[in-house]
């Protein structure tokens, strides 16, 4: 098994999510996050925003799923989160050693 995770523009989230749930992935994971440092472009803000923001909002988005589903549902958040901009993402894949159903055991 391995675990996606994505960081992508939060705009890019609703068609994302469905190409995601076409492609039948297993279950996605959404959290709204902060990162800070990771590529800051000041040209990316209104001038405003360069003074009074320090934090801006990105979307993660976490799937388990079995190993041989990887390279299809990475080519699915890639290709309908891409906008060619600086800002569009990363996306990391981890293996998972153990996965446990809290009500089963």
């Amino acid at each position: 098994m391995k675990e996606i995770k994505a960081y992508i523009r939060t705009e890019a989230l609703e068609r994302t999510v469905r190409a995601l749930e076409e492609a039948k992935a297993p279950g996605i994971t959404v959290t709204t996050v902060h990162p800070v440092g990771y590529g800051f472009d000041a040209n990316y803000f209104t001038t405003e925003e360069r003074v009074t923001k320090r934090y801006w909002d990105i979307t993660k988005l976490e799937i388990v799923c079995a190993d041989k589903d990887v390279d299809r549902l990475v080519q699915v958040i890639s290709g309908s989160s891409y906008t060619g901009s600086k800002g569009d993402g990363m996306i990391f894949v981890s293996p998972v050693e153990t996965a446990i159903r809290i009500r089963s055991g």
